[in-house]
């Protein structure tokens, strides 16, 4: 029988995706103005950036950017661990540390990359990795990199969660989750989970990629407003590219946790560091979130205006108190048909449909941003009015 060919299979594979009207397509911006993108010939309102906090084309993180690269360059050179590990790397680390309550802080050049090399320094054959079936997809592959038994519970469910460790008493345990969650854009319920971390002996993981910024006191993320902190969430992942408005990410706890993700974090040892002039317009982008809180004020007022509207009109907003507004429609057809008929209004919203998230649960992802005007709220409000949306069967 002859052997399978790879290449084909992909092919194949492709097609039934796009038969099936799940194909993922590229668009390409040629030209952002805060919300406002310009793709293929049109200018159009964007509700499905992450940019939280409008920081990306912020003067200061800019300008920041500029000074690093005509004094540095553009690229590092080199792994962190050679010769690629700036000034501004160690600048940034230090502020990031600081501002999350935390011993120290370790970039990494995405998200992806943080979340699994942390889970892979972490856990081992035999361990168990217990997680809520809507974390990011990076947690997952993750805990299946590092070759440990995941183990997953109900959305937000802390019983379930507390009945996964308890199946396993005598194995070394990870309990992983979203701080917020990036499709629903609901809070996990991290006292809850802290908690039951504490009494069955497991270490708390929390990827607050997009609550930094947004939530908690100064924008400390999902961790400082459930009133926690290092002791009761050793391990914290966050994003740079997110409500900070630039790229990569970091892991922050104790000095032996990052020592050891110094030692055993495969894609920070065998990855070039990422530019020192983003790093230092990381920098500047942690200044600007810390010290005008006004924006946090402004996403906050945004964000109920939106929901306020809403639920006049009777749309189906699922339960988010995030920047992340997720409109359920059902079915896939159905939000990507509502999507393209946003974008013939003059707006560029995500449809977000399987696998991303579970079949029946297709839905306009919304996201808001410090970057909106009230205005912009109430005439996407009036568009999603005209199309008289429904949820679907899914």
């Amino acid at each position: 029988m002859p052997r399978p060919e790879l290449l084909h299979r992909l092919v194949a594979e492709t097609a039934r995706r796009e038969r099936a009207g799940l194909l993922r397509r590229l668009r390409v911006v040629e030209h952002g103005d805060g919300p406002w993108l310009e793709s293929e010939g049109r200018r159009l309102l964007g509700f499905c950036s992450n940019d939280y906090l409008g920081l990306a084309q912020h003067p200061q993180v800019i300008a920041a950017l500029k000074r690093a690269a005509d004094d540095e360059g553009v690229g590092s050179t080199s792994a962190h661990l050679i010769c690629g590990h700036r000034r501004e790397h160690a600048m940034l680390e230090e502020a990031l540390a600081e501002w999350t309550g935390r011993e120290r802080a370790l970039l990494f050049s995405t998200g992806y990359m943080a979340n699994l090399g942390t889970l892979q320094a972490l856990l081992q054959r035999g361990d168990i990795c217990v997680q809520d079936k809507l974390n990011h997809a990076c947690l997952i592959d993750g805990a299946q990199l590092a070759g440990a038994e995941l183990k997953r519970y109900p959305h937000a469910d802390v019983a379930g969660a507390a009945r996964q460790l308890q199946s396993r008493p005598d194995s070394a345990a990870l309990l992983a989750t979203d701080g917020v969650f990036s499709m629903d854009g609901d809070v996990a319920p991290l006292r809850e989970l802290a908690a039951v971390c504490t009494r069955e002996g497991a270490t708390l993981m929390v990827d607050d990629a997009h609550g930094l910024g947004v939530l908690g006191d100064d924008g400390a993320g999902s961790i400082r407003a459930a009133g926690l902190g290092q002791r009761e969430v050793p391990v914290l992942m966050a994003t740079l590219g997110k409500a900070l408005g630039c790229s990569g990410a970091f892991v922050a706890g104790s000095a032996a946790l990052i020592d050891g993700l110094l030692q055993f974090a495969r894609p920070y040892i065998y990855t070039t560091a990422m530019p020192p002039a983003l790093a230092a317009a990381a920098l500047a982008a942690v200044t600007a979130a810390r010290e005008e809180g006004w924006r946090r004020e402004k996403l906050a007022a945004l964000i109920a205006r939106f929901r306020a509207g809403a639920a006049e009109l009777g749309l189906a907003l699922m339960p988010s108190p995030s920047a992340i507004q997720p409109l359920q429609l059902g079915d896939a057809q159905a939000a990507l048909d509502t999507a393209q008929a946003l974008e013939q209004r003059g707006f560029l919203v995500g449809a977000i449909r399987p696998p991303t998230v579970p079949k029946g649960q297709a839905r306009l992802r919304i996201t808001l941003s410090a970057a909106h005007e009230e205005a912009d709220i109430d005439h996407l409000l009036q568009a999603l009015d005209e199309l008289r949306l429904t949820p679907g069967a899914g």
